[in-house]
C-alpha cells in the first residue's frame, strides 16, 4: 500500500506548477484546473517518489518533484512496466496507459534530467480516469494488479 504525497496542476503549457492539498479528479477534465485534463491516455500523470529520487541521485541534484510537471506524486508504489494496471486513491480510479516519456523540456529544467528519467519508467506513468473522486495529500494509494483490474466491475 502506498500513499498520495503531492498534487500539482498548471494553468498553461509553460506555466509554473501549483501544488494543492486536495483536488477533484473528473472523467471530463482530469485534475481540476490542470491544462491537460481532457479524456485520453495522458489525462493524469503520476510520478513515484522513489523513482524520482533515484533520478535525482543519479544527477547529484535535489530537485522539487514538480520539476517533472506530473499531477500526482505517490510513494510506496512501483510503477515500472505497469501499463494496464490501475491506481486506486480513495474513490478515484486511474488506468495506467503507459510510461510518461520525458521530453527535451526536462533538460531545460536541469541538464541531464531527460536521460536520468528514461530508465525504469522514472518519469512516471500516464493515466486515464475511470472513476472520478476527490483526492487529498495523505490518501492511501494502491496499485491494482492486472488480474484484479480485469476482474473489477468498473469500466475499462
Amino acid at each position: 500500500m502506498g500513499r498520495l504525497i503531492g498534487i500539482a496542476v498548471r494553468a498553461a503549457a509553460r506555466a509554473p506548477m501549483r501544488t494543492l492539498p486536495s483536488a477533484l479528479v473528473s472523467l471530463e477534465r482530469g485534475v481540476q484546473d490542470d491544462l491537460r485534463g481532457l479524456p485520453g491516455e495522458r489525462q493524469v500523470t503520476v510520478l513515484a517518489r522513489e523513482a524520482w529520487q533515484r533520478a535525482c541521485a543519479e544527477l547529484g541534484a535535489e530537485l522539487a518533484w514538480t520539476t517533472r510537471r506530473a499531477n500526482l506524486l505517490v510513494e510506496g508504489l512501483e510503477l515500472e512496466a505497469s501499463a494496464g494496471q490501475r491506481i486506486a486513491i480513495g474513490s478515484l480510479l486511474l488506468e495506467i496507459c503507459g510510461e510518461t516519456d520525458p521530453c527535451e523540456r526536462m533538460d531545460a529544467q536541469h541538464d541531464g534530467l531527460r536521460l536520468a528519467l528514461e530508465s525504469a519508467w522514472r518519469g512516471g506513468v500516464s493515466c486515464r480516469v475511470l472513476a472520478a473522486g476527490v483526492v487529498s495529500v495523505g490518501d492511501a494509494a494502491e496499485l491494482l494488479p492486472a488480474e484484479a483490474a480485469a476482474a473489477s466491475p468498473l469500466p475499462r
